[in-house]
């Protein structure tokens, strides 16, 4: 059975730091494809990153720059570090796995799609 679970939310201020992790069992996170999607409340879900199975990173627009997705095999771990957080950032952060790396970059981009999705973990930056 395959599970993905998120952590690592927390309230922070504008111009602050946080680091989400993504604990994948069922499957090793470097055979996999493992995203981070975001949503707010009255938006659709928005793509922010996803690493597949050889490593290659693919990140949303309105990210780049600031977001570091990375693992740790060792603990079948996904990471999320974001940096310069700004209010807009603000959104509840789901992580998802799938084993199709070769639909990884397209599945990130619709925002959708992924096979197996967390409950979600909620980022919220003040001003």
């Amino acid at each position: 059975q395959v599970q993905v679970v998120e952590s690592g939310g927390d309230s922070v201020q504008s111009g602050g730091s946080l680091r989400l992790s993504c604990v994948v069992s069922g499957y090793t996170v470097d055979s996999i494809c493992v995203g981070w999607f975001r949503q707010a409340p009255g938006s659709d879900r928005e793509g922010v990153a996803a690493v597949k199975d050889e490593g290659y990173e693919t990140y949303g627009d309105s990210v780049k720059g600031r977001f570091t997705i990375s693992r740790d095999s060792a603990k079948n771990t996904v990471y999320l570090q974001m940096n310069s957080l700004q209010p807009e950032d603000t959104a509840t952060y789901y992580c998802a796995a799938d084993p199709r790396n070769d639909m990884c970059t397209l599945l990130l981009h619709a925002g959708a799609g992924f096979r197996y999705w967390g409950r979600g973990t909620q980022v919220t930056v003040s001003p």
